[in-house]
């Protein structure tokens, strides 16, 4: 890293360490849930990030998905995870630094959260469960909107 060159624009964005930082798997229905023959549950995703600095350029985000699976109002199983990464970043300014926290880092942890996901579920007995890719930069944007239209309202 020594010899590592900084662009010439003095930016610089790198991946410094990524972990699960907490993970949760619950199937309260077990071993009744394996029972019935039709697997058509409803499942939900909710997912949300938050942002730390830590020190100097580092900072830490952190991506929390919740995904449980309902037949009619009983779980079938429940996985919360929150996967997280050390990102170190120099030389962007405040909107570019908000973008990379909000949709460049939570789009790198995913990929990450979406593996222990699957591999959880599976373990916990249950078929193939696979996430979706997600639009951050689109969820990115959207969150930014509501946040101006809010600020817009506070000012009336």
């Amino acid at each position: 890293m020594a010899d590592e060159k900084k662009p010439e624009n003095g930016k610089r964005l790198s991946i410094v360490k990524i972990y699960l930082k907490d993970m949760s798997f619950e199937s309260p229905m077990s071993p009744d849930v394996f029972k019935p023959e039709s697997w058509a549950p409803q499942t939900n995703l909710n997912l949300r990030s938050n942002h730390n600095h830590i020190d100097g350029d580092v900072h830490e985000v952190t991506l929390t998905i919740t995904v449980d699976a309902k037949d009619d109002d009983k779980t079938l199983f429940l996985v919360e995870i929150q996967q997280a990464g050390l990102f170190e970043m120099t030389g962007y300014a405040e909107e570019e630094h908000g973008a990379i926290v909000g949709s460049f880092c939570p789009s790198v942890l995913f990929a990450y959260a979406r593996e222990s996901i699957a591999s959880v579920i599976q373990k916990g007995g249950f078929p193939e469960f696979i996430l979706q890719p997600i639009n951050f930069d689109a969820l990115y944007a959207e969150s930014q909107r509501q946040a101006s239209e809010a600020a817009g309202e506070e000012k009336h």
